[in-house]
């Protein structure tokens, strides 16, 4: 079984539609790899909007906020990692093919920065992927 990230929170709203969940960053999310990807820095109160799941969930409920540790890794590896291979294999490429270093340079950057308009224009399928979900508090 997938190792779990969680964090102790409250129910604020609950739609059909969504779930709407407060909670507080523990100190050991400044050193966690995937903190980018989920927003929580230490000791900040953070708002969730979890998609509803059934259940007899109340406004004021305490309940754990959670996600698969593997969506973090994922997060760091589209965010990081694949972007510094584009930007070097253009970079690289480039110069390797003798065009000028600037150029190569500029044309690097213009291609990470595709990367990214890429990224964001399928923001709302990956969204679909990294879910959060709650549990009840034992």
């Amino acid at each position: 079984m997938a190792e779990i990230i969680s964090h102790p929170g409250r129910i604020l709203e609950v739609t059909p539609e969504f779930t709407t969940v407060q909670f507080t960053a523990l100190s050991a999310c400044g050193s966690c790899h995937a903190q980018g990807f989920c927003g929580a820095s230490t000791g900040e109160e953070k708002t969730l909007q979890i998609p509803s799941v059934p259940g007899n969930w109340q406004p004021g409920q305490e309940v754990d906020v959670c996600v698969k540790r593997g969506m973090g890794f994922k997060a760091v590896w589209l965010c990081y990692a694949l972007p510094l291979v584009v930007l070097l294999a253009v970079l690289l490429g480039l110069v390797a093919l003798g065009v000028r270093e600037w150029v190569a340079g500029l044309s690097a950057i213009g291609a990470t920065l595709l990367y990214y308009l890429v990224l964001a224009l399928f923001r709302d399928r990956l969204s679909n992927e990294y879910t959060f979900y709650i549990k009840e508090k034992k």
